[in-house]
């Protein structure tokens, strides 16, 4: 059967009570740490930005998270995809190296408000998507980023438009041809990690637009190739090149409904690159069982997977002194600065006054990368961290992050919490929670996203 045929009946035939309880629960997991994510990214420059140019096209009536505005449905769901991913701090499905829920969530919310659908039908959706763009980006086997593309700007195009379509109330066939409508709407490349510029953070929120516009043009009769996958010019044959034979597109389907991929997908408790994430484990281990002072460290060195290089450690002038959050958020360099000086990596390390702070640009700089001969990439991300202290003594600490070890529901919900209360009194932010982890009781989506979109400005008139 060609993929798009298949993924076309999943995403138009799931039942919400076909889905098992504890999936249907990750998905609500997913979706709360997603707008918290959100609702802390608001008052950040790139969102003000963003906003400010996207409402020069006028106004809409899908809600904006937490900024009290409303947008046209294509520009809130951009707009949103960039708030939840502009943080790099959503969540990765390590084995394809892409964010699940910042397009699906965007798109589900977005549409589901707009064709008034129910809280129950917006989850169902979301789960559809959330399932095919793990598989879609795990069958590359993390090809695509070594191709230069960010896969989650070019596999969510297509399980936005089928969160869309299903939502819409496509037919199979219809679902089908937004697939292949999809494949002339899918874009983004990871330049944007080599030079700090804030294009990376539109592309969940672009692809939940292009997968929209797919699957309207479907219901109106337009038609796209049905081998949007497969095809001699289909989606892995042109993005993956000469390494396309290496690719293992029969995982796409495989078991499909009934294995469920997207719970893997692993929760960022460090708003930085999952590459990273390994090594920051290790340094804050090193910082806490030792009580290294930053004084005395004469050099550091970092064992690290080639494919990560070119993301978090190179040019390394720039990864040493960074000229941006987002510079920072890529800079492993600056990452294990930050850690064995402050013994943490959080939202105030990517303020401006961290990342020019002389003391940490002056440990970043101590701080050199080699080739880890034994990692684990992609199956795993490991990080080694090596100390050398002035003293002549060396530390060493290695760890993995493993694609099957998402954060605890509890660690999620903590997350969101600490990311609510940027913006929320405590009672605002634990409102919003349940109403969040309860979104399949809610009879009207438009409803819950207008309580999210307000909840910022209500609380300042409060």
């Amino acid at each position: 059967m060609v993929i798009a045929d298949a993924l076309a009946r999943f995403a138009g035939d799931i039942e919400y009570d076909s889905v098992p309880p504890e999936v249907r629960g990750r998905a609500k997991h997913l979706l709360l740490d997603a707008v918290g994510i959100a609702l802390a990214s608001g008052k950040y420059e790139f969102a003000r930005r963003a906003l400010a140019g996207l409402r020069q096209a006028g106004e809409g009536d899908i809600d904006v998270i937490g900024l009290g505005v409303t947008l046209p449905l294509r520009d809130a769901v951009l707009m949103n995809g960039i708030l939840v991913h502009g943080l790099d701090y959503d969540d990765t499905y390590l084995p394809g190296s892409m964010h699940l829920a910042a397009s699906c969530a965007s798109t589900a919310l977005g549409v589901a408000a707009h064709v008034g659908a129910s809280g129950r039908e917006l989850l169902t959706a979301f789960i559809a998507g959330l399932e095919v763009a793990a598989r879609l980006a795990g069958a590359s086997k993390g090809l695509l980023h070594a191709a230069g593309f960010h896969p989650t700007s070019v596999c969510a195009t297509f399980s936005a438009a089928l969160i869309a379509g299903r939502l819409m109330g496509l037919t199979s066939r219809e679902l089908t041809m937004a697939q292949g409508i999809a494949l002339s709407t899918s874009a983004g490349t990871i330049q944007p990690m080599q030079d700090g510029s804030w294009t990376k953070r539109m592309h969940p929120g672009w692809a939940g637009a292009g997968g929209i516009t797919a699957a309207y043009l479907a219901r109106g009769g337009y038609t796209g190739p049905a081998a949007a996958y497969e095809g001699r010019f289909g989606f892995y044959n042109v993005y993956l090149g000469s390494r396309a034979p290496d690719a293992d597109l029969a995982t796409i389907t495989a078991e499909l409904g009934e294995r469920w991929e997207f719970t893997r997908t692993s929760i960022k408790l460090y708003p930085a690159c999952h590459q990273i994430h390994a090594f920051l484990n290790a340094a804050i281990a090193l910082k806490q069982a030792h009580a290294i002072e930053a004084q005395a460290v004469r050099c550091v060195r970092a064992l690290v997977a080639s494919a990560a290089i070119p993301l978090v450690c190179e040019p390394a002038a720039d990864k040493c002194q960074p000229a941006s959050s987002y510079s920072a958020q890529f800079s492993l360099q600056y990452a294990l600065g930050c850690a064995l000086a402050r013994g943490r990596f959080g939202l105030a390390e990517i303020e401006q006054d961290a990342f020019t702070d002389p003391g940490l640009v002056a440990l970043a700089h101590k701080v050199g990368y080699e080739i880890d001969p034994n990692s684990g990439y992609p199956k795993y991300r490991s990080g080694e961290v090596i100390v050398e202290m002035s003293d002549g003594g060396v530390l060493r600490q290695r760890e993995n992050i493993l694609p099957d070890e998402p954060a605890a529901d509890a660690a999620i919900v903590a997350k969101f919490m600490d990311n609510a209360r940027m913006v929320l009194p405590d009672a605002r932010a634990a409102e919003l929670r349940h109403r969040i982890l309860s979104i399949d009781t809610e009879p009207d989506a438009a409803r819950a996203s207008r309580a999210l979109g307000t909840c910022v400005t209500a609380t300042a008139r409060a």
